[in-house]
């Protein structure tokens, strides 16, 4: 492929509800521009974005792929770079990473389907980051497909930017072609994504006509000497209406509304031209950054002739494919063979061939200028979010907007000799998502996987075992309770052994109460008179109470909040030493515990849920029913509501699935820890007995 100038370069990335079709666009985008020889599909397994052999059993997409097309623009040829992104929300880490490096935005709708929860979202993450966009309405070939009605609902949920450029054309309830709002013409499709010029049919005259003056008060707001003309009755030129909607597609003001059909290969054409024509370049962007010499902002235009300096946006460690950065040039031009300064690591990087990447195949290009985005391999030190940039100008930029993972599961290797291995396969799968981490939880003897949820951790294990052969189980976790003591008890812990020679002898009276702090497991002290017990045997004395604090006697749950004093005992001057001190002491807590009213204490975690206002009342009542309580409700507008409420964390266990089974897949929430409270008794009673139907095991 040949290198490409900034302003020659489109960087877009493909949003949408899962199924919506964004990879079907993606494939159709690829045959029409002649990328590919044949169109794909996803039931046959065979497209240029899913690649991945968990992709192709499980038929939906789980990373980002790149497809770079060339496409002959009006002005000259154009490089489109394609990010198809994975539509279900388990997976929105590789979304926020495309979207850090699109420079625009194609939001893919099903038009039967209609507006879904991955269409509001896919906007939402426009807004968040002023994405210029544009919907593109597939499965036009289905009869019951209703454009009209989702432009309504199109506008009528996202405002008054939302402008058709099109207008269907049917025969015989058969989507045959289309009306160009903007030139006012008619197009007939004659083979797959060629059309023909055609007659305007009446029938779909006032629709036009109601798109039309949308489209020219739209240009009209764009100066004031175009809002003179339109109210003087003059008629503008296709040229200055244009013009004048590429400004407003640029500034976010407008979002056009394509339309067509995957299967059919019909609509493309015009896709593409107005990705040609609306789109931004990169070089119609600054980019921003941090000057690590001295802390102050940076920032510059897209340039290939400044300084270099790059981000990497996405990591492949696939053991097949091997290691890729994936990155984006924001100023200069990247060279192979050539050594760049990796400032967030404070380490130099050996530059070696460079490819762009399409699905799984790697193209070697000469160079790489600035907007452009293409790949790198086996770099060191480098990773996801790291800037690279020439020692002398060491420029950092943000990387990615990763979400926080808050789904959990246990794991562990099925072969402990499986283990290191599982711990490399970790690693990898954590370098490629940023949304994966490994917690390890050495109170409860486990360690734990985190994700966005449920079905990412499965597609995690599934990957595991066919890059790795590696079984990982994934299980239910056991929670971070505590156990405490209410009351005071005195009692004595004597160890005597005997068994021919020195003996073992410990004797302690100790008085166990709770110490009132929650943060703490323990507090010794001694009042011994007289020697009873040595001093050079206090040490031991505590060593017992802290290793009985480290799993309780009532569930086996780490130990808090107890004051443990020593106020007496005896020794022996022969059999007498610390072991048997130790042991002693430990048997004196074992006992006091249990005579203390042991209790457990449960973590409680601050929630915040948002969600559209028709669930509003299925999530309070569904948070009623986990033990929570309902704090308070605010509504932040477009239709959503974010509830505020405190829940014990093990109620949150698998919340995620439930959650978006409440809300269509619209809801989402977060959490943090706030403080231990204790359980009710009947969760006691569960928790204890779970934990010996565990020991039983």
């Amino acid at each position: 492929m040949k290198v490409f100038d900034t302003g020659n370069i489109r960087n877009v990335v493909l949003l949408g509800h899962g199924g919506a079709g964004k990879t079907t666009v993606a494939e159709a985008l690829a045959y029409v521009t002649g990328t590919t020889s044949r169109m794909g599909s996803i039931p046959e397994g065979n497209t240029v974005s899913d690649f991945d052999k968990e992709e192709i059993k499980r038929k939906f997409s789980i990373s980002t792929s790149t497809i770079p097309v060339e496409y002959k623009g009006e002005s000259g040829d154009l490089k489109i770079n394609i990010l198809d992104t994975p539509g279900y929300f388990d997976f929105v880490g590789e979304i926020e990473e495309a979207i850090s490096v699109a420079d625009a935005a194609i939001i893919v709708v099903n038009c039967k389907a209609g507006i879904e929860p991955g269409t509001v979202k896919a906007w939402d993450i426009c807004e968040k980051f002023h994405v210029p966009r544009l919907f593109f309405v597939t499965n036009m070939d289905d009869d019951h497909a209703s454009f009209r009605q989702l432009v309504l609902d199109l506008e009528k949920r996202f405002g008054r930017s939302v402008a058709p450029f099109q207008i269907p054309i049917r025969e015989n309830e058969k989507f045959v072609g289309f009306v160009n709002v903007v030139k006012m013409e008619g197009r007939k499709f004659t083979k797959l994504n060629q059309y023909e010029a055609a007659e305007i049919p009446d029938y779909v005259q006032k629709n036009l006509g109601i798109a039309r003056n949308a489209l020219l008060e739209a240009v009209a707001e764009t100066s004031d000497e175009f809002m003179e003309k339109y109210f003087g009755g003059e008629e503008f030129t296709v040229e200055e209406i244009q013009a004048a909607l590429r400004k407003s597609v640029r500034t976010c003001e407008m979002v056009p509304v394509l339309m067509g059909s995957g299967i059919n290969i019909q609509g493309f054409n015009v896709l593409l031209q107005v990705i040609d024509k609306y789109f931004p370049a990169p070089d119609e962007f600054e980019t921003v950054g941090i000057d690590a010499s001295n802390g102050e902002r940076f920032t510059a235009k897209y340039n290939s002739d400044a300084t270099l300096t790059a981000k990497v946006w996405k990591t492949i460690a696939d053991p097949f494919m091997g290691k890729y950065s994936l990155l984006k040039v924001c100023t200069g031009t990247l060279k192979p063979n050539t050594e760049v300064y990796n400032v967030n690591k404070e380490q130099m990087e050996k530059i070696g061939k460079i490819y762009i990447l399409r699905g799984k195949e790697n193209i070697e290009v000469d160079e790489l200028k600035a907007g452009d985005i293409g790949a790198v391999a086996k770099l060191t030190v480098t990773g996801t979010g790291d800037t690279m940039a020439d020692r002398n100008a060491p420029i950092i930029y943000h990387g990615p907007q990763i979400s926080k993972p808050y789904t959990y599961k246990a794991y562990r290797a099925e072969n402990k000799t499986d283990e290191d291995k599982l711990s490399t396969a970790l690693s990898r799968m954590m370098d490629e998502d940023k949304t994966l981490k490994v917690v390890a939880d050495p109170g409860n003897r486990q360690s734990l996987l985190y994700g966005i949820g449920d079905q990412q951790l499965e597609v995690v294990a599934s990957m595991i075992k066919e890059r790795f052969n590696v079984n990982i189980i994934l299980e239910k976790p056991r929670f971070a309770y505590k156990e405490t003591i209410k009351k005071v008890a005195k009692v004595q812990g004597r160890y005597k052994k005997q068994s021919g020679g020195h003996g073992q002898f410990g004797d302690v009276i100790m008085q166990f109460e709770p110490s009132g702090d929650l943060e703490t497991p323990y507090i010794f002290e001694e009042k011994v008179f007289g020697g009873a017990v040595p001093k050079n045997y206090f040490p031991a004395v505590e060593k017992g109470i802290q290793e009985g604090t480290e799993k309780g006697p009532l569930a086996g749950y780490p130990v808090v909040g107890i004051k443990a004093t020593l106020l007496d005992g005896s020794y022996h001057p022969v059999d007498s030493s610390d072991m048997a001190f130790k042991t002693a002491a430990n048997m004196a807590f074992k006992d006091a515990f249990m005579k203390c009213q042991p209790v457990i204490l449960e973590p409680i975690a601050a929630v915040k849920i948002t969600v559209p206002d028709a669930n509003t009342g299925d999530i309070m009542g569904d948070m009623t029913k986990r033990r929570g309580r309902v704090l308070g409700m605010e509504s932040i507008g477009q239709g959503k509501q974010v509830i505020q409420a405190e829940a014990p964390m093990s109620s949150l266990y698998g919340y995620s699935t439930d959650l978006r089974s409440m809300t269509g897949g619209a809801g989402d929430y977060e959490y943090e820890f706030v403080r231990y409270e204790q359980a009710p008794g009947d969760v006691q009673k569960q928790i204890v007995d779970e934990n010996a139907a565990e020991a039983e095991k």
